[in-house]
C-alpha cells in the first residue's frame, strides 16, 4: 500500500494532485506549525498574461501555532477582493462557468485555513474522480513528541503502508537509508513538463489548481495527473 502525507495548501499546483492519485492512501498534515510565506494561504494565478499572487489573509497567524488552529479573515470584504480577482482572470477561460462557483463556495463556507483547504482538496477529488483514501493527520492517534521524518515514518507505520511517496522536496528531509531500516520504500515524485492553452499568452507553469482547472476538462486534467516520474 501507498501512502503521501502533504500539508494542506491553497489551491496547490498539479504535482499535488499528482501524488494524491499516485498513492492508495493520503494524510493531510494539518497538525504542524504553520510556517508564514509557505502555500498554506497563497497561491500563484494568471494575470495579464504573468503571474500573480493570491492570498487567503488570516486571523492572528503565527508559526507557534498548528494548522489547525488558524482562522481564515472574517472580513468578507477581503474575501470579496479575492473573488474578483479569481474572475477578472478567468472570465473568458473555456470552463470558468463549471469552475468558479466551486471556488466561491469554498472560500465564502469554511472559517479555518485548515478546513478551507481540506474542503478544496475534497472538492477537487471529487470534480477529478481520484479514488485516494484521504485522512487528517489531527485525527490519527499517533505519538506527537516525534519531530520530522520519525513523526512521518510513525504515520507510515500506523497507517500500514509499505511506500511512502512524496514530493520532490522532499530529498532535502528525508534519507531513503533511514526509511529502508523501517522496511518502508521510498519515493519522490516528479512532475513532467505539463503544458495546456492559457488564451493566447506564453505558457506560464506551475500556477494553481485553479488555473489547470479554468483551462481544461476533467478528462483532459486526469491525463495529466499520471504526467510523473518516481525517482
Amino acid at each position: 500500500m501507498k501512502l503521501g502525507i502533504m500539508q494542506p495548501y491553497f489551491f496547490p499546483y498539479i504535482g499535488y494532485w499528482q501524488l494524491i492519485n499516485a498513492v492508495d492512501k493520503y494524510v493531510v498534515y494539518d497538525d504542524v506549525n504553520f510556517i508564514k510565506g509557505g502555500w498554506i494561504n497563497r497561491n500563484n494565478i494568471l494575470l495579464n498574461g504573468g503571474k500573480h499572487l493570491i492570498t487567503i489573509p488570516l486571523e492572528k497567524a503565527s508559526p507557534f501555532k498548528l494548522i489547525n488552529e488558524i482562522s481564515v479573515t472574517g472580513n468578507e470584504v477581503l474575501k470579496n477582493k479575492l473573488i474578483k480577482t479569481i474572475k477578472s482572470a478567468y472570465i473568458k477561460a473555456p470552463f470558468y462557468e463549471q469552475v468558479m462557483p466551486q471556488i466561491e463556495k469554498l472560500i465564502f463556507e469554511s472559517s479555518s485555513i485548515s478546513e478551507l483547504n481540506f474542503n478544496i482538496i475534497l472538492t477537487i477529488q471529487k470534480y477529478l474522480d481520484i479514488q485516494t483514501e484521504i485522512f487528517l493527520s489531527s485525527q490519527i492517534k499517533k505519538n506527537n513528541e516525534l519531530k520530522g521524518q520519525d513523526k512521518v515514518i510513525d504515520i507510515v507505520h500506523i497507517m500500514g503502508a509499505e511506500e511512502y511517496i512524496n514530493a520532490m522536496g522532499g530529498q532535502e528531509l528525508y534519507s531513503k537509508d533511514n526509511f529502508a531500516k523501517e522496511k518502508i520504500k521510498l519515493s519522490f515524485l516528479k512532475p513532467n513538463e505539463i503544458r495546456y492553452k492559457q488564451f493566447k499568452n506564453i505558457f506560464v507553469p506551475n500556477l494553481s489548481i485553479i488555473d489547470v482547472m479554468m483551462f481544461n476538462s476533467p478528462e483532459q486534467i486526469k491525463d495529466m495527473l499520471d504526467d510523473y516520474t518516481l525517482v
